[in-house]
């Protein structure tokens, strides 16, 4: 399978998540920012949460939904948004269907062990249900700062 780039089209897929049911042709009228981060509570990946956290209204403000995907279950979803104070959706893929559809899965290096993992990604989703957007690879300062200001000018 091919992996989702700009201007693809996202499928319909309902996935679980800390509000329920997640249905993406549902979100469509609507700009949906979709962040794919490897786990919950590391420090690289709290960071990240924190700061899209802290723009959450900024985005809302700007008429986009904020939503992070991981491999991490349900319980550990709620138990991170809890401890972070997360207002919006974390979706659980533990099969990782939507990790394999936007192509988010790499192999990395850690501790000079190659291990498969979740590239750190965020994607832009037009209210057309299209990928305007999207940041691969991505290093978490300054980023969601210009996720926003990608969708302020969307």
């Amino acid at each position: 399978m091919t992996a989702l780039t700009t201007g693809s089209s996202v499928p319909d897929l309902e996935l679980q998540s800390t509000t329920g049911p997640l249905n993406l042709a549902h979100m469509q009228g609507r700009a949906l920012v979709l962040y794919f981060y490897p786990k919950d509570n590391t420090p690289g990946c709290t960071t990240q949460s924190q700061n899209f956290r802290d723009a959450h209204a900024d985005f809302t403000a700007a008429g986009a939904t904020v939503v992070g995907v991981s491999r991490d279950s349900l319980k550990s979803h709620q138990s991170f948004c809890e401890k972070q104070g997360l207002p919006f959706t974390l979706v659980s893929d533990p099969d990782e269907t939507l990790c394999n559809l936007f192509g988010v899965m790499k192999m990395k290096n850690m501790y000079g062990k190659q291990v498969r993992g979740v590239e750190r990604s965020t994607f832009l989703i037009g209210r057309d249900g299209r990928i305007a957007q999207e940041w691969r690879g991505v290093k978490v300062p300054g980023h969601v700062q210009a996720v926003l200001e990608a969708v302020r000018a969307f």
